[in-house]
């Protein structure tokens, strides 16, 4: 079985976020990268993968050179191959059309992406890239089994879980569940040393539709004053008079 991770490159959630050029673009100073924690889960269920039935795993990236040491942990980790498309990663439908190009040269039997990013939350590459695939998907999977071509899954959905069976080749949104937290891979020396010696190519972007265009970005607005209050009848009087809520 041969296996694509598709890989984001987002800051981490603890560096402050600030913006540039009358709040037009993302300022990367001071940021710290990671890999995507809904890909992340996917990669480590790639790895299961490898280990149990022997598949191959490749991972895939759309970015400039910045987004390399993310890529070299994605490998230190244990996938095989890594593959970065030089372009910058700016709308969701000009991503899935870039990964979709490696998909149909790679021969992919299995593509493992998250459901979405921490950093734009669009949500929308992974179905996108199956589109254009014409392969099967399954969003929001919490759970997957394959034996041979066959695919047993569980799905997130409102209120409860769904079990699905569908078949290869497939494209998958994975979140947490897909593993745990405390399956996570911390790559160790060997790993390393051993990711400087594996593959990561760099490809030319294919010509592609940018259907969207970041105009501005606001912060969310500062939070207020709060007041304490010392009695039920205090807060009472601060709910109706001065929040005007009751």
């Amino acid at each position: 079985m041969k296996i694509l991770v598709c890989i984001s490159n987002v800051p981490d959630t603890t560096s402050k976020i600030n913006f540039t050029d009358g709040d037009t673009k993302f300022d990367t100073n001071g940021v710290q990268f990671v890999i995507n924690p809904n890909d992340e889960f996917g990669l480590t269920r790639a790895m299961w993968f490898k280990e149990k039935q022997g598949a191959t795993v490749h991972i895939a990236t759309v970015g400039g050179p910045s987004v390399e040491p993310t890529m070299r942990k994605a490998l230190a980790i244990g996938a095989d191959e890594a593959f970065r498309i030089n372009a910058e990663p700016t709308d969701g439908f000009y991503v899935a059309q870039q990964l979709a190009e490696v998909v149909k040269n790679g021969g992919y039997d299995l593509v493992i992406g998250g459901k979405e990013s921490i950093d734009y939350n669009g949500g929308m590459v992974p179905g996108i890239l199956a589109s254009l695939s014409n392969m099967n998907f399954i969003n929001s999977c919490i759970n997957l089994e394959i034996d041979g071509d066959k695919v047993t899954a569980v799905r997130e959905i409102d209120g409860g879980k769904e079990k699905l069976s569908s078949s290869l080749p497939l494209v998958v949104g994975g979140q947490k569940g897909l593993v745990e937290e405390s399956d996570l891979r911390i790559p160790n020396m060997r790993g390393i040393m051993m990711a400087r010696k594996k593959t990561l190519s760099v490809l030319e972007p294919v010509d592609g539709i940018k259907a969207t265009e970041d105009k501005k970005f606001d912060k969310p607005a500062a939070k207020g004053q709060v007041k304490l209050a010392d009695s039920v009848d205090q807060l009472i009087d601060l709910l109706h008079n001065e929040a005007k809520v009751i």
